[in-house]
């Protein structure tokens, strides 16, 4: 942890110089930055959604995995019945920061779409305009792939997360499928 924090410190203070020097970075620095911003985000979100499926499946995949065997069913078994209870009280939370993240994912997507609308309106003043459109077609396609596994995850795991908070995941999960089809 000291090694990054230094080398964190170290590229800060030579971002510092060129900002010192020629007062802006160059736009694919900004861009780059960005697209970096948003493929962390995303596997993150690929992360959650790993875990969640982990959290669910494990205490009953445990048994059938590779360790089961070698070790015996008799050895397995009282570790699966104490760790059985908290991942369903971990699940909803799990979650909960699931959707939180898939819905920060969906707003760099919406602010990207919104900064290409932009320059393509510039682009009609005679601005630079770089009409490649497969970046942002593979964010959106990205990130609604992650959305189908995230509401899969959901609607599995529908006992577990209660009356009230179902209705509530799923009219997120629609906001989210809506803003990103409507814009």
């Amino acid at each position: 942890l000291r090694l990054v924090a230094v080398l964190k410190a170290i590229l800060e203070g030579e971002k510092a110089a060129v900002l010192k020097r020629d007062r802006h970075l160059p736009l694919s620095f900004h861009r780059r930055q960005e697209e970096l911003k948003f493929s962390l985000g995303l596997q993150r979100l690929q992360h959650r959604v790993r875990e969640i499926q982990a959290l669910r499946d494990g205490p009953a995949g445990e048994g059938l995995g590779q360790d089961g065997p070698l070790l015996g069913p008799n050895v397995r078994d009282p570790q699966l019945k104490t760790e059985a209870k908290p991942p369903e009280s971990e699940l909803p939370a799990l979650i909960l920061e699931a959707v939180k993240e898939l819905e920060a994912a969906k707003q760099q997507v919406l602010k990207r779409i919104q900064i290409w609308k932009r320059q393509q309106q510039l682009a009609g003043n005679g601005a630079l305009f770089e009409e490649n459109l497969a970046p942002l077609q593979k964010r959106c396609e990205s990130l609604v792939e992650v959305y189908f596994q995230l509401h899969q995850q959901v609607m599995a795991a529908s006992t577990e997360l209660g009356a009230e908070l179902l209705p509530r995941l799923l009219e997120r999960f629609n906001d989210v499928l809506s803003s990103l089809v409507k814009r």
